[in-house]
């Protein structure tokens, strides 16, 4: 299992920044391709990470890299998503009832839980004006 942890909300650029992470980890394994199954969020149907998908699986097509096929569950249909119930044993298996913890403390847990290593934090990209 692969958990990489975004600083801010999950949008779009951090979207396609974790997906182009996941594939060099792949082909670095030397696998060929990545299948998603996604709910629909609005961060999995934004027109850039839509763009993003099209691009880069035109260009993996190419030159051999990891292609990605996207698996989109269908609306309000929980019991279809596995990863659900694990997110809710995850969250009481981790969370404390009488407060609320560190990031620090969070991502330990989680860490421990999913025994799962601990990577750098996607930092969030924002974009400037300019005047």
């Amino acid at each position: 299992m692969l958990v990489r942890f975004v600083e801010g909300r999950p949008v779009s650029p951090e979207t396609t920044a974790f997906l182009g992470w996941v594939c060099e980890r792949l082909k670095a394994e030397g696998k060929k391709a990545l299948l998603l199954i996604w709910d629909n969020a609005s961060w999995h149907l934004s027109q850039e990470v839509q763009a993003w998908l099209r691009q880069h699986n035109r260009q993996a097509k190419r030159t051999g890299e990891v292609r990605i096929l996207v698996c989109r569950l269908p609306l309000k249909s929980p019991w279809l998503n596995r990863i659900e119930p694990q997110g809710v044993h995850a969250k009481r298996a981790v969370a404390e009832p009488d407060r609320i913890l560190t990031k620090a403390e969070l991502i330990e847990r989680i860490c421990a839980y999913l025994n799962c290593q601990y990577i750098e934090p996607l930092h969030q990209i924002i974009a400037q004006k300019i005047m």
